[in-house]
């Protein structure tokens, strides 16, 4: 139980602003494969929304890793927001976010429904993984709780987002991802809705020595960087399964 509890603890610093820089302090490419920015689910919602010059209101259900401690407009969902309203400057661009600390994807499910009741949102950008991949969630009932999420998400006539778990090689060799990432690819496609990456996307940044994710040494600058980086690739892949192309666009 103790081993438990010291790893969760471990894994929840890792999760949220664990993020550590390189010896040069050299402002981030963000470079992104095209492969991993293609969707060919489509967000119709936020494409009529645009096309009607209406607001796009999105929200963002996540953990603790959508914030950054004591700097929340450098967190992703405020990098996002702004990297929108670059593109997108005809149609306001409001972005709120739902914090479900510590819940699993079962747990959050279940208050969806309530949930776009009260927001009406445009887009929701789901994000989960984390929590049931720590807990050791059987695969097949995370898939389960994640399909009946986008079920709800669906039902409330709003376009969805799911984004994936964050990439740590740090944890690699305690919790298994790639179930959990096979099952929220599994529930994308079984409903055509677009999977935003972000797990392939830091692996890659990490690979590629973008930013380096396995040191010990955490930096809050960092946390930025990686943080703008996944707002700004965020935002060219909303616009992109929007099919927004470049002339409709600043």
């Amino acid at each position: 139980m103790r081993s438990g509890v010291i790893l969760g603890l471990a894994l929840l610093t890792v999760v949220s602003t664990a993020f550590v820089a390189r010896a040069e302090d050299v402002p981030a490419s963000c470079e992104v494969p095209d492969s991993l920015l293609a969707t060919e689910s489509s967000l119709n919602k936020v494409a009529e929304a645009f096309k009607a010059g209406h607001p796009l209101d999105i929200l963002v259900v996540g953990s603790r890793s959508s914030t950054i401690t004591a700097s929340e407009g450098s967190a992703y969902p405020a990098r996002l927001q702004l990297a929108l309203k670059e593109r997108l400057p005809s149609i306001p661009v409001n972005l709120s976010v739902e914090l479900q600390p510590r819940k699993s994807a079962e747990e959050v499910a279940s208050s969806l429904a309530k949930l776009m009741e009260d927001k009406k949102p445009t887009l929701v950008i789901w994000q989960t993984g984390t929590v049931d991949a720590m807990r050791s969630t059987d695969p097949e009932d995370f898939r389960g709780a994640v399909d009946e999420g986008v079920v709800a998400l669906q039902n409330a006539g709003v376009d969805v987002v799911l984004m994936n778990l964050q990439y740590s090689p740090r944890t690699e060799t305690m919790i298994s991802a790639p179930p959990y990432l096979d099952s929220m690819r599994a529930v994308a496609q079984q409903h055509d809705v677009p999977l935003f990456d972000r797990f392939a996307m830091m692996q890659n940044w990490n690979d590629q020595g973008e930013f380096d994710l396995f040191s010990s040494s955490h930096g809050i600058e960092l946390a930025k960087r990686v943080h703008d980086c996944i707002g700004r690739a965020l935002a060219k892949f909303i616009v992109g399964a929007a099919h927004i192309g470049p002339p409709q666009q600043n």
